[in-house]
């Protein structure tokens, strides 16, 4: 009860949530192949927000979360799309979120020069 005699709402606990890296919005067209009832499916999306460690997206396909995922995305910056292995973080209606699982060097840097065009707005 608070100082008046009225009843207070619990405080919620702080989200101890923190992304290791910023998220930069950019809308690419993605695609998103996947292993699903015994077959190699595939489905399009649209990128929604790009950090270097994951990815947000749009897409017309259904996964679940902690799904394992190969992408293909066009980036600003390269002549060929990125691939990459990824797990889904999180799911959101037609909304997911991905962590990117299989980063080699140059694709770390590729992503690290893309994050920073798109932070700087060029």
């Amino acid at each position: 009860m608070s100082a008046t005699g009225k009843k207070t709402a619990p405080k919620k606990p702080a989200s101890s949530y923190s992304r290791r890296f910023p998220r930069f919005a950019v809308d690419v067209r993605m695609q998103v192949r996947m292993f699903q009832d015994g077959e190699f499916r595939s489905c399009w999306g649209r990128s929604t927000e790009l950090g270097q460690d994951g990815i947000g997206a749009t897409l017309t396909g259904d996964l679940e979360r902690g799904e394992i995922v190969s992408l293909e995305i066009p980036l600003p910056l390269s002549s060929y799309p990125l691939k990459v292995r990824a797990i889904v973080r999180y799911r959101q209606g037609l909304r997911y979120g991905f962590e990117f699982l299989t980063l080699d060097g140059s694709q770390r840097e590729m992503l690290r020069r893309v994050c920073e065009m798109l932070a700087s707005g060029s």
